[in-house]
């Protein structure tokens, strides 16, 4: 079911209905939901292994990537589910 506002004018000068999206988006649902939990863990899980690469990490790549070893520090100390 979709709503309508008026938002935009016609050539007349009266407001022309527009469709409004409803409340109600497609894809959310138990299996949207699940799946944006998945799509979550899998950006945590994927932050924590780039953090620890870089952390790993010898100062001169860390030079050629263009950060220094306090910057490296910095992001490695934020926790997995800051981005």
């Amino acid at each position: 079911m979709s709503q309508t506002t008026p938002s935009a004018f016609d050539a007349s000068g009266i407001a022309a209905p527009q469709a409004v999206a409803s409340p109600r988006r497609a894809g959310v649902g138990v299996g949207g939901v699940v799946a944006a939990l998945f799509d979550g863990l899998a950006t945590w899980t994927e932050r924590r292994r780039q953090r620890r690469a870089l952390e790993r990490m010898p100062d001169h790549m860390l030079a050629d990537i263009g950060l220094s070893r306090a910057d490296a520090e910095q992001e490695t100390e934020k926790p997995f589910w800051r981005g």
